[in-house]
């Protein structure tokens, strides 16, 4: 589910956004962050105070079940 913030500092960007809302794996959502804004990227790098920004969420990372291994000489 996506959530909305609104820019509170200075010097804040898109990106930092997406790691401080989502870790280092934020950095994926970047081009979902800039559909989910239309405009935001003419704005420059910095995000304005009392901007409002929609960060998409982040996906649900799916955890590989591994092969058997099977010991040939065991």
């Amino acid at each position: 589910m996506s959530k909305k913030i609104t820019v509170t500092g200075e010097g804040i960007t898109l990106d930092l956004l997406l790691v401080r809302a989502h870790g280092w794996r934020g950095q994926e959502l970047i081009h979902e962050a800039l559909q989910l804004n239309p405009g935001i990227a003419g704005e420059g790098p910095y995000l304005k105070q009392g901007r409002t920004v929609i960060l998409p969420a982040l996906p649900v990372q799916t955890s590989k079940t591994p092969a058997p291994t099977i010991d040939l000489f065991g």
